[in-house]
C-alpha cells in the first residue's frame, strides 16, 4: 500500500512539474532533467508559411533544405539546433493566438488590425520582401477594363504613396516608383461617371489605403465600393465568381499558389505595396529564449 501511495505521488509531482515548464514558455527543463522547446505560430498558407521560415533562417534559428524557397515548409527544415515546436495557424488568426505560444510570425495587415505597431512590437521584422509586394487583382481578361485602370492608376497614386509612408511609419512601404497624380491620360473619365467598382480587401492597411483611392475616384464621379474580408480565401473566390470586381490583400505567390490550388483564373493587375513579416513575443518576450 505505501509503495502504491509513493508511486502516485512520484507521478503527480512529475505531472506538476510538466504543468510548470509549459506554463512557463521558453526552454524549459522537463520532468527528466531535459530541455522543452519554444513553440513559434507560423502561417499556414503555402508562401506566407514560407517567408516564416525564410526570416527564421535569416536570423539563425534554423537551416533550410537547399533549394528550398518561397514554398518551404517545416519538412523543409534541416536544421533545428534549438528544436523550435512549429504550430501552424490560419495566418487571420495569428494574433488572436499570440498569448498562447511563445511567439508568432505575422504578417503586418493582421498585426496592424489587431493593434500591434509592427515597427515597435516586432521583435524581428523581414528585409526586403519586393517579392511580396500586395496586388491589386481581378479575373482574367478584366485586366484592362477602364474601371480596373482607373483603380490602378488611383492606387499608383503621390496621395496613396504619402498616405502609406505618414500613416504606417515604415510597418508599410509603397513600391510604386513614379506615383502619379491618380489619373491615367488613356482613360475616358467622362464615359466612367455614375459608374461603379467593387473591391475586396483586408480592413487594415487594404482597406484604408483604398479609402484614398476613393476620394480620387469619387473626383471623377466613379463609387468605389469597399468589401472587407478578414481571411485570405474569399477575396479570391468572390473575384472568380464576378461577385466582386477586384481584389487588395495578397501578392503574387500567394496568388500563383491559389489559383494552382484551386483552378481560379485571377491576374495580377500592379503591385502596391509591401508588408513586412515581423516576429511578435507571446509568453516569451525576447529572443533570446529560442536559445534557451
Amino acid at each position: 500500500m505505501k509503495k502504491t501511495i509513493t508511486r502516485i505521488l512520484v507521478a503527480a509531482l512529475a505531472l506538476a512539474l510538466v504543468l510548470s515548464a509549459a506554463a512557463c514558455g521558453g526552454k524549459q527543463d522537463d520532468a527528466n532533467g531535459e530541455k522543452t522547446s519554444v513553440t513559434i505560430a507560423i502561417p499556414n498558407d503555402t508562401t506566407n508559411e514560407a517567408r516564416a521560415l525564410l526570416l527564421l533562417e535569416s536570423l539563425g534559428y534554423i537551416t533550410l533544405k537547399e533549394g528550398a524557397g518561397i514554398t518551404a515548409t517545416p519538412l523543409d527544415i534541416a536544421d533545428n539546433p534549438y528544436g523550435i515546436t512549429f504550430n501552424e495557424v490560419e495566418a487571420a488568426q495569428l494574433p488572436n493566438i499570440l498569448p498562447d505560444v511563445d511567439f508568432a510570425i505575422i504578417n503586418s495587415n493582421y498585426a496592424i488590425d489587431a493593434g500591434l505597431n509592427p515597427v515597435t512590437d516586432a521583435l524581428a521584422m523581414e528585409g526586403s520582401a519586393s517579392a511580396y509586394a500586395n496586388i491589386l487583382a481581378v479575373k482574367e481578361g478584366n485586366e484592362n477594363s477602364p474601371l480596373v485602370l482607373a483603380l490602378k492608376a488611383a492606387l499608383e497614386s503621390k496621395q496613396v504613396a504619402d498616405f502609406i509612408a505618414g500613416e504606417y511609419d515604415g510597418a508599410v512601404v509603397s513600391v510604386v516608383e513614379n506615383p502619379t497624380d491618380g489619373y491615367d491620360a488613356a482613360i475616358d473619365y467622362a464615359a466612367l461617371q455614375g459608374q461603379s467598382i467593387s473591391v475586396a480587401a483586408s480592413p487594415a492597411p487594404h482597406a484604408e489605403i483604398l479609402e484614398i483611392a476613393k476620394d480620387i475616384l469619387s473626383e471623377k464621379d466613379i463609387t468605389l465600393k469597399i468589401v472587407e474580408f478578414t481571411d485570405y480565401v474569399q477575396p479570391n473566390n468572390v473575384v472568380e465568381s464576378g461577385e466582386i470586381d477586384a481584389n487588395y490583400f495578397q501578392h503574387v505567390p500567394y496568388l500563383d499558389d491559389f489559383n494552382n490550388e484551386n483552378g481560379t483564373h485571377i491576374v495580377s493587375v500592379g503591385g502596391i505595396h509591401v508588408e513586412p513579416m515581423g516576429i511578435y513575443g507571446g509568453k516569451q518576450t525576447n529572443l533570446d529564449a529560442i536559445k534557451g
